[in-house]
C-alpha cells in the first residue's frame, strides 16, 4: 500500500517538473521571438537585407524612335550582364583565377573596387560568354537581365546615332534628344532568392523615376533603304570616298531621307572609324561649284540686272581674263542667252553677270541661309561659310558666282532649292514630327524671278548639263556641279566633288533631291555623268515608292 502511494507521488513530482520545464522552454522561445520579431526587428531586417538585397539605380526602358509610318528605328532588346558583390565574396581565389582567364579587365577593376557593394564584370554578354560563366559555376558571379538598344535599319545610323554601354545617347538623335528618350532613373532593390541563389529586380522601387518619351521622325525608313542601296552602288562603281543623298518635302520642310554611305553599324559594340559616324549632309561644308550658279542667277534676276533671254558674250573660249583675273570654263561658248549660260554651265558668262550684282550677291546668299545653321534638330551641324565683302579680292565676285569662296552643307542646298520650289518662301528643315504649325518664312523672291529660274532649271535638265537627271512625264528642275577640292592650299583638278540638286514635280506633288559624291578613281568623270544619273535613279525609286505615276 505504501509502495503504491510512493509511486504515485513520484509520478506527480516528475510530471510537475516536466511541466515546469516545458513552461520554461516555452517562455524562452516566446522571449526569443519577441526579441527577434519585435524588439530587434530592424536589426535582423537590415541583416537579411545585407545578405540578400543590393540597391541599384536603374534607368527606365529607353523610349523608342520611330519613322513617319511608325516603323521602329530604335527599340529596346534584352541582354545579359554579369556582376559581383566585391564586399561579399565567398571564394575570392576562384573568382580571380576565372576573371584572369576570361575577363582580365574586370580583374583589374576589382583591384580598385574591393570596397564596392556592386561591380559589373561585363555588360551585354555574348551567348558564348554566358555559357562559359554557367559552366564555371563561380558562386560569386551572378547574371542579370538588362535592357539594351537595337537598331533595325542600319542605314539610318548617321541620323539615329547610338547609345553607349549605359544606354546614354552619344550620337545623332539618341544624343540630341537623350534626356527626352532616357527619362529619369529609379532606384530598385536587387534581391537574391535564398533558395535558388539567383538575383532579380524587385518590382517595387525605393525611388520612382519617369519613363522616357518616344520620338517620331519625318524619315521614311523604306525610302531611306532604297536611297541607300542606289547610293552604295554609285560610290562602289566610281571608287569614291563617300556619297550623300537628301530628300525633302518643300511643302513643310520635312526630311524624308538623309543618307550617308559608308555608314557605321549601330548594333556593333565597336565603331571601325569615327569618320563613318558623321552625318555628312549636315556636318561637312563644301565648295560645290556650279550648283551655286542657280542662286547667283536668281540674285541677278531679282536685282533686274539681266533677263533670261539677254545675250551674253562668253568669248567662245575655255579661258579668258576678266579685270585681270583668269576664268576657266569646261567648254567654249560664244554669244548665248543668259538661260543657256546656266543650262550649259558657262563660268565666263555667270561671272560677267555676277559683277553686275556686286556686293549684294553676299546678301542674297546669306538670306537664302548659306553661312548659317539651319537649326535642324541634330548634333554637329556645320554653318558653312560665305566670304564677306570686307575680305573680297578682285577674284572673289568671280569665284562666288560659280561656287567657290562659299562653302555650304548639302542640307543648306536642299533648303535653298525648297525655297525655289515654294515660290521664293524661306523654308526651315524638320526631322522630328510634332504638332507645331508649319512656320512660313518671308517671301524672298518675286514670282517672276522664281518662274524664270524654274524655266532655266527645266531647260538645264532637258538639254543642258543635268540632262541625265531627266525623267519623261515629270517636271524636273535640276543643276549639276563639279568642283575642284582645295588640297594644301591649291585647287587640285584631279580631286573633285560632284553634286546634282533639283526639284521633282507632278501636279501637286513636289520633292527636292540632292545627290553628292566625293572623288572618283576614274578619269574624265563629271557631275553630269556621276550624280545626274544617280539623281535620276533615286527619283525613279522615290516616285514608284510614292506611287506618283
Amino acid at each position: 500500500m505504501n509502495n503504491s502511494k510512493q509511486t504515485r507521488h513520484t509520478i506527480r513530482v516528475n510530471s510537475s517538473l516536466f511541466f515546469i520545464l516545458l513552461c520554461m522552454l516555452y517562455s524562452i522561445l516566446v522571449a526569443n521571438l519577441y526579441l527577434i520579431q519585435i524588439r530587434d526587428t530592424a536589426f535582423f531586417t537590415q541583416l537579411g537585407s545585407h545578405q540578400y538585397t543590393v540597391a541599384i539605380k536603374q534607368a527606365p526602358p529607353r523610349a523608342s524612335i520611330i519613322d513617319r509610318h511608325h516603323k521602329p528605328l530604335a527599340i529596346n532588346n534584352d541582354c545579359i550582364s554579369a556582376f559581383i558583390l566585391p564586399t561579399k565574396l565567398t571564394n575570392p581565389t576562384a573568382l580571380k583565377a576565372f576573371l584572369s582567364e576570361h575577363f582580365p579587365n574586370a580583374l583589374t577593376q576589382l583591384a580598385t573596387h574591393t570596397h564596392k557593394h556592386f561591380m559589373y564584370v561585363q555588360r551585354k554578354l555574348s551567348p558564348e560568354q554566358i555559357a562559359c560563366i554557367n559552366a564555371a559555376a563561380i558562386q560569386d558571379i551572378q547574371l542579370l537581365r538588362e535592357s539594351s538598344r537595337f537598331y533595325p535599319i542600319a542605314c539610318t545610323s548617321p541620323i539615329i546615332g547610338k547609345t553607349d554601354i549605359d544606354n546614354n545617347g552619344i550620337l545623332g538623335i539618341e544624343q540630341s534628344c537623350n534626356t527626352l528618350l532616357a527619362g529619369t532613373p529609379h532606384t530598385s532593390s536587387l534581391q537574391k532568392d535564398a533558395r535558388s541563389g539567383y538575383f532579380y529586380f524587385n518590382k517595387e522601387t525605393t525611388l520612382a523615376g519617369q519613363a522616357g518619351s518616344p520620338i517620331q521622325l519625318t524619315i521614311d525608313s523604306t525610302l531611306q533603304f532604297l536611297v541607300n542601296e542606289e547610293l552604295k552602288k554609285t560610290v562602289t562603281e566610281y571608287g569614291s570616298q563617300h556619297g550623300c543623298a537628301l530628300i525633302m518635302d518643300p511643302a513643310n520642310g520635312e526630311i524624308l531621307s538623309m543618307v550617308t554611305w559608308p555608314h557605321f553599324d549601330p548594333n556593333s559594340s565597336t565603331i571601325a572609324s569615327l569618320e563613318q559616324t558623321k552625318n555628312r549632309v549636315i556636318t561637312d561644308a563644301y565648295e560645290l561649284g556650279s550648283v551655286i550658279k542657280v542662286f547667283a542667277a536668281l540674285a541677278a534676276l531679282q536685282e533686274g540686272v539681266v533677263t533670261a533671254d539677254e545675250l551674253i558674250n562668253c568669248k567662245n573660249t575655255k579661258t579668258t581674263s576678266l579685270d585681270g583675273r583668269t576664268i576657266n570654263t569646261w567648254k567654249e561658248h560664244g554669244v548665248i542667252p543668259f538661260a543657256d549660260v546656266i543650262a550649259f554651265s558657262n563660268n565666263i558668262g555667270i561671272a560677267i553677270v555676277a559683277k553686275r550684282v556686286g556686293e549684294s550677291l553676299y546678301s542674297h546668299y546669306t538670306t537664302l541661309g548659306f553661312g548659317k545653321k539651319t537649326g535642324i534638330q541634330l548634333p554637329g551641324e556645320h554653318k558653312g561659310t560665305v566670304n564677306h565683302p570686307s575680305s573680297w579680292s578682285k577674284q572673289s565676285i568671280i569665284s562666288l558666282s560659280y561656287g567657290y569662296e562659299i562653302a555650304t552643307t548639302l542640307l543648306q542646298i536642299g533648303c535653298a532649292f525648297c525655297s525655289i520650289a515654294r515660290d521664293g518662301v524661306l523654308i526651315t528643315p524638320k526631322i522630328i514630327v510634332d504638332n507645331k504649325q508649319v512656320v512660313v518664312g518671308p517671301k524672298l523672291y518675286s514670282d517672276a524671278s522664281i518662274a524664270t529660274i524654274k524655266q532655266i532649271l527645266e531647260r538645264t535638265t532637258q538639254e543642258g548639263t543635268a540632262k541625265h537627271a531627266y525623267i519623261k512625264g515629270y517636271r524636273i528642275m535640276s543643276k549639276t556641279g563639279t568642283a575642284n577640292q582645295l588640297v594644301n592650299g591649291e585647287y587640285n583638278e584631279h580631286k573633285n566633288i560632284y553634286t546634282c540638286a533639283g526639284i521633282i514635280e507632278k501636279g501637286s506633288y513636289q520633292r527636292v533631291l540632292v545627290t553628292f559624291i566625293k572623288e572618283s578613281n576614274r578619269k574624265k568623270v563629271y557631275a553630269s555623268t556621276v550624280v545626274a544619273p544617280l539623281f535620276e535613279k533615286i527619283s525613279q525609286k522615290m516616285l514608284i515608292h510614292d506611287r506618283i505615276i
